[in-house]
């Protein structure tokens, strides 16, 4: 059996790198955390674009370490805010907002907005950089609608006022193992996966 190829994830977040990790099982790969790491350098995300802060991460990581690096961005975009919050989704409501706050100002930027024209998606952009080669960019989207009223006390963010009409749940009321199968994240992944498998 051949070592797997290991893939620096610029996250820190162990729920991403597991996520990830059975993704890649697929072409025997392997995504290492960058808490495996000493002196890795803080990635400021100040892309006007989900795919400019992902391909950023991706390339810092990967120059500084040598190795093929994968970046991810994501976040909401609602239609009658013409796609906003956007890139700056986590700090909507300010630079250290919780995201309680974030929402609760999505709501209130909504409040004269009908029901029918709440449609919003999460986006996420995944980026994977190797030393000398092409990037490699995926995206996925998850379609749904903005509500007033919050429910469910699984996931973060916008989860919580994030409605999915196929579910009939928030996003937030959603079971880890749901929302992985139909996630933002979890396209952009089977992107990556389906876009690496023609390179092979």
């Amino acid at each position: 059996m051949s070592e797997p190829r290991k893939v620096v994830l610029a996250t820190r977040n162990k729920g991403k790198v597991k996520e990830f990790n059975k993704l890649f099982a697929e072409l025997g790969w392997e995504g290492i955390s960058l808490d495996d790491f000493e002196g890795v350098p803080e990635v400021i995300e100040d892309g006007d674009t989900f795919e400019a802060n992902a391909l950023k991460k991706a390339r810092v990581i990967s120059t500084y370490l040598g190795m093929p690096a994968v970046g991810d961005d994501s976040g909401l975009e609602v239609d009658a805010l013409d796609g906003r919050p956007g890139v700056y989704s986590a700090g909507f409501a300010g630079e250290d907002a919780t995201d309680e706050a974030n929402w609760r100002k999505l709501l209130a930027e909504l409040s004269a907005v009908p029901a029918d024209e709440r449609t919003a998606r999460f986006r996420c952009v995944l980026a994977l950089v190797e030393p000398g080669r092409e990037p490699v960019i995926s995206s996925g989207y998850c379609a749904g609608i903005i509500v007033d009223e919050p429910a469910g006390t699984n996931g973060f963010g916008y989860d919580p006022v994030f409605y999915l009409p196929e579910q009939n749940k928030t996003m937030a009321q959603l079971a880890p193992e749901e929302k992985n199968r139909i996630s933002h994240r979890a396209m952009a992944m089977q992107n990556l996966l389906s876009a690496l498998k023609e390179k092979e």
